[in-house]
């Protein structure tokens, strides 16, 4: 189940909150903001939107009163408030008052239970002999608003503890042996694992589960950890440990729940140094999160942020210095603008931070294959585009740019690099022109490979395509920031004749190769962009422009 926009009207912060446009791959949906910038209200949009009655549930009675609902919901009292989620296949889930129950559509209930929400305050100290096992399947257990405790952890513990005991157990009444392979692999396994690759494997500082105690009327069960040379129960572990153990227990233990699912869990970096946020992140979307199920969480970590900007099935929803006085609209935020990183790791202070290092500001995604390369003393930060990365260097002598050539006369890009010697401009197109040029590719030594033929290739499809690129030269130079400083544009006519020359250095100046040259000739070699940026010719390249 993946949600395709949700609206709250009247909600807690919100006037008129409208978060649209989320794709139907999405598995990860990022809320990034300052605190107090209403990420967490959201949430208890979906709980408040999802909440059923249920004599077991805790605190329903609370939720279904009506003074308290206009008391901690409604944004203005006189106002009902009114909250819309759409699913993606035309199913949707619509709530006018929680204690309206009439005004509930009976066929949204299946939906509804497939939300299954987690608060901030989830952290249980020691393990205690509170559990009641009935609460797992109804998830009532859930904390009934966003500002309650989630105390799920105890039950997930005695639950866990059970399931290993049954099936350790229920073999003997069969007449057989219990297959200890078998629940090592679906019990501790799965933990351990998870646990190795967020700590680390190295046995000094790495957690690993070694034992558990069955609960006595006397005692509360335990879960035992091996770290080091030390075994420590659950209750000695620091808050940060004890962190991970009650998300990934959870999943283990709710796992069908969890299938074709809305998951969302409020700040699950609780208390983790910023070397383990990402990890942590990454091993819960591609290990716990089923494919059809999708994972909202809230966030101003560097470790999440930089997950979700590297990942192609994750959004990022930026609530950050929004009037939600006023109606709103978000839409997930493009990843290639550096500004996502803001709240973790404000631009401003980069050069503070890598003060050894000069900073040279690019286009999109190119500064991860830029610092591939290994450049001595540079780090390379990716940007919008072109414009942002001018702008970032117009007025700061002391850090670099990298931008695409685009449609740049040879004499403009001098004038240019005159007035903004800071201001580096690529000698080609784009950076794919760079990868895949004939000499970078031969540079490979790949069996096959003939420059020559290939060379002959580029030239035919760029014949192919004057009639259509030449038109768009004049409108692309528009935008360009750089003609925005006082510099005069020159006649485009170099560019012309540079463009339908045959001869290769003058046109391939002006050949885009990230759009329009067709690779299928390449298919056979299995090129990736990592390996094309790999070879000296391409840093050489590089370097003499930065130089």
């Amino acid at each position: 189940m993946k949600i395709k926009s949700v609206q709250l009207k009247n909600f807690k912060r919100f006037t008129d909150l409208r978060i649209e446009n989320i794709p139907e791959e999405t598995k990860l949906v990022l809320l990034i903001g300052t605190n107090g910038s209403g990420k967490s209200s959201v949430f208890d949009g979906f709980r408040y939107s999802t909440f059923v009655a249920n004599s077991s549930a805790k605190n329903d009675a609370y939720l279904l009163k009506p003074e308290t609902t206009k008391e901690y919901y409604r944004k203005q009292v006189e106002v009902t408030t009114e909250c819309t989620i759409k699913i993606y296949h035309n199913e949707e889930i619509h709530r006018l008052e929680q204690y309206q129950l009439e005004s509930l559509n009976p066929d949204a209930f299946d939906l509804r239970k497939k939300f299954i929400g987690r608060s901030s305050s989830r952290i249980i100290p020691k393990i205690i002999n509170q559990a009641d096992l009935a609460e797992i399947n109804k998830d009532a257990d859930a904390p009934a608003l966003y500002i309650d405790n989630d105390t799920r952890f105890i039950n997930d513990v005695f639950s866990y503890i059970q399931q290993i005991n049954k099936a350790l157990r229920e073999p003997a009444f069969r007449g057989e042996s219990a297959n200890t392979f078998e629940i090592f692999q679906e019990f501790i396994a799965p933990l351990n694992s998870s646990l190795s690759t967020i700590f680390g494997d190295d046995t000094a500082i790495s957690l690993k589960i070694v034992e558990f105690e069955d609960a006595s009327p006397s005692k509360p069960a335990k879960l035992i950890f091996q770290k080091g040379n030390s075994k420590i129960n659950y209750d000695l572990l620091s808050h940060g440990e004890k962190q991970v153990i009650i998300l990934l227990l959870n999943f283990i233990v709710r796992k069908k729940q969890y299938e074709d699912a809305i998951i969302y869990i409020d700040e699950m970096d609780c208390h983790l140094n910023t070397s383990l946020q990402e990890t942590l992140l990454k091993e819960i979307v591609e290990k716990w999160i089923p494919d059809s199920s999708q994972l909202w969480t809230a966030s101003h970590a560097l470790g999440f942020i930089d997950y979700a900007r590297k990942t192609d099935n994750a959004v990022i929803l930026d609530f950050d210095s929004l009037n939600f006085d006023a109606p709103q609209t978000i839409v997930p935020q493009s990843k290639e603008v550096l500004d996502v990183y803001d709240l973790a790791i404000p631009k401003s202070i980069l050069s503070q931070l890598f003060s050894d290092k000069k900073i040279v500001f690019c286009e999109n995604k190119n500064d991860e294959y830029y610092n591939l390369m290994g450049i001595d003393k540079t780090l390379f930060v990716g940007v919008k585009d072109s414009r942002d990365v001018f702008l970032q260097i117009k007025n700061d002598k002391t850090k670099f740019s990298l931008r695409d050539r685009d449609f740049l006369s040879d004499g403009e890009i001098q004038i240019i690099q005159g007035e903004y010697p800071n201001h580096r401009i690529l000698k080609y197109y784009d950076f794919e022109n760079y990868l895949y040029h004939p000499d970078n590719i031969a540079a490979l030594g790949l069996a096959g490979f003939d420059k020559n033929e290939y060379q002959a290739e580029i030239l035919r499809q760029k014949k192919a395509k004057v009639h259509y690129i030449l038109p768009k030269v004049e409108s692309a130079r528009k935008t360009y920031e750089e003609f925005k400083t006082g510099l005069k544009p020159e006649s485009t006519n170099s560019i012309v004749d540079d463009f339908v020359s045959d001869e290769f250095e003058r046109f391939y100046k002006f050949f885009d190769m990230k759009e329009q040259f067709n690779r299928t000739s390449l298919a056979p070699f299995n090129l990736t962009t990592q390996r094309l940026a790999s070879t000296n010719w391409f840093k050489s390249q590089i370097e003499q422009l930065l130089t």
